[in-house]
């Protein structure tokens, strides 16, 4: 939702903040490594229970991430090295959250649902695969309600208010799940759009096609077999002239041989 409706207002707010600090010596790469660093305090302090600690942490990993953008934009080293390195950081990031999720849930009792971060976790990584897949194939995957910024603000208010992070938890799994199937069918209809247009087979045009092709097949046949007939009887003539030759031959010798003969 930020990444498409607000995209614009985000980043004239964050260009500003991205110059400040890139003329202070901060860079992209930096601030990358440096947000994995404090995902990974995050999730242990949500696993040691310590959640108001881990809010903070991980208002600290979201601005790393908000703010890496606009930093590269500044020093004109955008590229991409730079955006696949940040790619697969946030992937990691989102696996080690949902890991201290996971591990605070054991420590609490909560039983089968240590499942639900995992279950989170794997839809997120669908939708972030849906994305770079659509666009390695020229299509267009942005958008829904619960991109990264979306999950990261439920999660931090789910911390911010511990009786309600397993409801928090359901509710942030149904939107995800809406967002990765909203963004299916984005991809699907976008892919249907770019194939031609192919004419709808009726009955009766597969009935006439076939019959086409009979006709064809059974016109073929009959010639071959005509011309196999024309060559057979061809054959038969000159082989029963081959045979009647010598005795037309000793014929014709013999009424020769009568105009030939001296007169007694």
């Amino acid at each position: 939702m930020f990444d498409g409706r607000w995209r614009s207002t985000v980043d004239a707010k964050t260009e500003p903040i991205g110059s400040w600090l890139q003329r202070h010596g901060v860079s992209a790469d930096l601030l990358t490594a440096t947000g994995l660093v404090s995902a990974t305090a995050t999730a242990v302090a949500i696993g040691m229970g310590h959640l108001l600690v881990a809010m903070f942490l991980l208002a600290i990993t979201g601005a790393h991430d908000l703010f890496d953008g606009p930093v590269a934009k500044a020093a004109g080293s955008s590229s991409v090295r730079g955006a696949f390195f940040d790619s697969v950081i946030d992937r990691i990031t989102d696996a080690v959250l949902m890991g201290g999720v996971a591990w605070y849930l054991v420590s609490q009792g909560e039983g089968h649902l240590v499942l639900l971060p995992f279950a989170i976790l794997g839809v997120t990584q669908l939708i972030s695969y849906q994305r770079a897949k659509a666009e390695a194939l020229g299509l267009s995957a942005k958008g829904g309600l619960m991109e990264r910024a979306e999950r990261m603000l439920l999660l931090g208010a789910g911390l911010l208010f511990s009786s309600i992070l397993i409801p928090i938890l359901w509710v942030l799994f149904a939107l995800t799940t809406v967002t990765a199937i909203g963004r299916f069918v984005k991809v699907w209809g976008a892919a249907n759009a770019t194939m031609p247009n192919r004419p709808e087979r009726t009955r009766s045009m597969v009935l006439e096609s076939r019959w086409k092709e009979w006709r064809e097949r059974t016109t073929i046949e009959r010639r071959e077999s005509t011309s196999r007939d024309v060559t057979t009887r061809w054959r038969a003539r000159r082989q029963d002239g081959a045979s009647t030759r010598p005795l037309r031959s000793r014929r014709g010798a013999q009424r020769r041989s009568r105009h030939t003969a001296p007169p007694r």
